[in-house]
This record gives structure tokens, C-alpha cells and sequence, in this order.
């Protein structure tokens, strides 16, 4: 979920693990994502796979069966910068559909049963929604009306196509630029310019006022009462990843609001905690009560910060930089569900994906709170990565080291366009020897 310029978090778009560029996240040329097919080719692909969708969806849902509930297999469907869909902003309504349509058929293809759908990427939404204006990724313009409603048709699609469908929410994040006037003029963070903190190049609402916290969660709401979703679904964003030489400018808020907390960092931690809390309360009282799960980067606190962390050299830890106590929301059952964006290979030094998954295994342990792992799909066969993942069978190691973790229930899969191109057969490799009916299946 980068989670990622635009898609997420450093898990997948930088080097946060440390060990040098190209080690924790996915390759970016001049910001954008390095695809390995053009747009034009990406989407000529996806509109081609729609093809037969609905014999060849039914094929594949006999042939893989579906999976019990208890194992998650799914992949993220990115909208922000066009990441994975809609593959180029300002299509038309039926091209739109039918790419998001052969994503669908692809994850059936592929014996998964859950996609993670990205509905609000940059304070603003994919579908009608009486709080944000639409997203700019669907017309090329924020607050254009796209002609139809992808929220309500892809939960009803999925559903069809025995898919379970989350909405992914990034909370704060407003813009990937860090100007206020290329934004849609209705928007609520020019109505509200003080709520607004520049930094890093980008703009974010401030998570240390009131007004803010509540405004995101009713946004947020507003989709959970509208529609049938499965689940609630957030990203790796909660105060924005470290850029060196900036102060994220929240002293203002700390001083209006910080009474009672030692520090800074405890106060920015509150805050968080708050939104989490309060979230998860509302959405148990809505009628569907769907899922609540994070997607946090996968290091919570190095054990050399903090003997209860994970053996790891990360250069980002979520407590400590993102104010984020992801292990103390699964301790106290807060959230429902946790993806840690395990984006490592076996082996690397400073983020052991064969020491992690055990941590975070202990961390879930007798909490109910469930573990599904992030899978680094699209790291698969880049040519800037290292060499484990220039070996097909890497991604399938995961799945077969997990089976021995009862904990881990599922896997999921970033992302949506990498599920479709599968440059090097990592992901066909996974489907053959853990999908397919008889393959012990992780």
C-alpha cells in the first residue's frame, strides 16, 4: 500500500530500512513509478484480460476454489497517481470500468479473495462523497464529477465475482505538491487553511487538532454507511515519513492542545492513538460493522531502541517517526486486523523478513487481532533491486516460511498492476505452489 510517492509509505518507495536506495522500496525515475510495461501497454493488457471476463472469472473461481475466510489472499488497487488504476486520468467511463473490471477477473484468475480498493488517496474521494471533492485521479481535475460512482460499482463487481472489497483510506495525506492553490477551490483545506501543514514537498492536515480528526473520521464514515464494504483500510501515513532539514510546523496545535504529555512525541503519539480509537468506536456502531486493519510499515521499534522490537537496523521506525504504536494496537485489540508491509527479502540485513514475520507472529498472539503479511510483488524481476528478487520462487519462500507461523492467516500483495504483469512469474510461481487446489496452501 504505499503506501509510495504517491501510494503509500517508505516501505515502498525509499530506502527506510536502510542499506541504500533500492532496498526498501519500489524503484521511482523523477517521482513516477517505473512500470515494467508502458501506461499505454499496461492498460491495452488490462482492457485486453477483460476479454471473457465473466466465463473466464468463473473458471478460475472453480478451479482455485475459495478460500476460508480465515486466509486472506489479496492485493492492493492503487488510484493514487494513477498507480494502478485508473492506468491515466481523464479516460472515459466505460474504459475506466472495464480496466478495473480485468483487475477483478485477474485477482479471481489468481485464487485471491480480497482486494483493498483505494477510495480516498489525497483527501478526496472516489465516489460522491458530501465531505471531499473527487479525486483528480479519475478526470485529470479535482472536484470534476467522473459520470458514475467506482466505489459503489467495484464493491458490487467484487461481490460478484466472490470478491470481498476494502475501501483503503489514507488519512491525512491532502496533496503530493505543497500548494494550496491547485487545489480544488471547495476543498475543505482551503476552507481551512489552518489546518493545512506543508512539508516535504507535500500538504497534510494537522493530526494534533480536534476539527481535523473528526472531519477525516466523518469523511471516512461517510463510505462505511453508503456502501456494502468489508472492510475499513488504512495505509502506512499517519504523521508523514522523516525528510531531513524539515520540522513538520505543528508547535501551534502542541500548544493548544498538549497539556498533560511529557513531549512532543507522546502528544503526536496520543493523537494518532485517538484517531485510531475513535475510529474503530464509530465503525463498530455502524450496521455493517465491517473489518478495521492497518497496513503500518514493518518495523514497529528496532530491539536496539527497544528490547521488546524486532532484531533490525531499520532507518524508519513507525513509534519513533511516524508516531504510530502499532504494536500497542494490536495489544489492545483496537484494530481487527494487521498488514505490516513486510518488503524485505530473506536474508537482508537490516529488515530479515525471516525475522520479522516471528515478531510480529508473537505480537498477534493470543490478542485476536489477525496477521496478514505484506507482500514486496512489485520489487519482483526490478532491475534495480538486489538479487533475491531477480528469483522467481523468493515470493513463494514467504508463503512456504509462514505456513510454519499458525498466526499468519493470509497474505497480500502490492500491487494490483504487478498481479496482472507478473514480469518474472513471481506471482504465478505463489498461485502454483500455495493457490492451486492440492498445494498446501500457506
Amino acid at each position: 500500500m504505499t503506501r509510495r510517492a504517491g501510494t503509500g509509505g517508505a516501505g515502498r518507495t525509499g530506502a527506510a530500512a536502510g542499506g541504500g536506495g533500492g532496498t526498501g522500496g519500489a524503484a521511482r525515475t523523477g517521482g513516477r513509478w517505473r512500470a515494467g510495461l508502458s501506461r499505454r501497454g499496461f492498460t491495452v493488457a488490462a482492457v485486453g484480460a477483460l476479454s471473457g471476463a465473466v466465463t473466464s472469472a468463473d473458471t478460475a473461481a472453480a478451479a482455485y476454489g475459495r478460500p476460508a475466510r480465515g486466509e486472506v489472499r489479496g492485493m492492493w488497487i492503487a488510484s493514487v497517481d494513477n498507480r494502478d488504476w485508473p492506468s491515466a486520468s481523464g479516460l472515459s467511463p466505460d474504459r475506466q470500468r472495464a480496466e478495473l473490471a480485468a483487475h477483478l477477473d485477474t485477482a479471481v484468475r489468481r485464487g485471491l479473495n480480497t482486494v483493498y480498493f483505494q477510495a480516498r488517496p489525497t483527501a478526496d474521494a472516489l465516489w460522491p462523497s458530501p465531505y471531499e471533492p473527487w479525486s483528480q485521479w479519475l478526470t485529470g481535475e479535482q472536484g470534476r464529477d467522473p459520470g458514475w460512482d467506482p466505489l459503489g460499482w467495484a464493491v458490487r463487481e467484487a461481490h460478484a465475482r466472490g470478491l470481498e472489497l476494502e475501501a483503503w483510506f489514507n488519512p491525512y495525506r491532502i496533496a503530493l505538491h505543497d500548494d494550496p492553490a491547485r487545489l480544488a477551490p471547495e476543498h475543505p483545506a482551503r476552507r481551512h487553511p489552518d489546518w493545512v501543514v506543508p512539508y516535504g514537498g507535500k500538504l497534510y492536515y494537522n493530526p494534533g487538532l480536534p476539527e481535523v480528526r473528526r472531519f477525516v473520521q466523518d469523511a471516512m464514515l461517510d463510505a462505511v454507511r453508503r456502501y456494502a464494504l468489508d472492510g475499513v483500510h488504512w495505509d502506512d501515513y499517519f504523521y508523514p515519513y522523516p525528510v531531513a532539514g524539515e520540522v513538520f510546523d505543528d508547535a501551534e496545535a502542541y500548544r493548544l492542545h498538549g497539556d498533560g504529555h511529557a513531549d512532543l512525541a507522546s502528544w503526536r503519539r496520543h493523537n494518532i492513538d485517538l484517531l485510531v480509537t475513535e475510529t474503530a468506536a464509530r465503525i463498530r456502531r455502524t450496521p455493517r460493522r465491517p473489518r478495521f486493519g492497518v497496513s503500518p510499515f514493518g518495523v514497529w521499534r528496532n530491539s536496539g531502541t527497544d528490547p521488546r522490537g524486532s532484531d533490525t537496523a531499520a532507518g524508519v521506525q513507525t513509534y519513533d517517526d511516524l508516531y504510530a504504536d502499532t504494536l500497542g494496537w494490536v495489544r489492545r485489540g483496537w484494530i481487527d486486523y494487521v498488514v505490516p508491509q513486510l518488503y524485505w527479502n530473506m536474508g537482508f540485513a537490516a529488515a530479515d523478513y525471516a525475522k520479522l514475520v516471528p515478531w510480529w507472529a508473537e505480537a498477534v498472539r493470543g490478542t485476536g487481532v489477525a496477521l496478514h503479511v505484506g507482500e514486496a510483488l512489485y520489487k519482483a524481476g526490478d532491475p534495480a533491486q538486489a538479487a533475491p528478487w531477480q528469483d522467481p520462487a523468493e515470493l513463494s519462500r514467504h508463503l512456504t516460511y509462514c505456513a510454519d507461523f499458525p498466526e499468519v492467516s493470509g497474505h497480500v500483495f502490492f500491487s494490483a498492476k504487478e498481479v496482472s504483469e507478473d514480469v518474472i512469474g513471481a506471482m504465478g510461481r505463489v498461485v502454483a505452489d500455495h493457490y492451486r487446489p492440492g498445494s498446501g496452501s500457506s
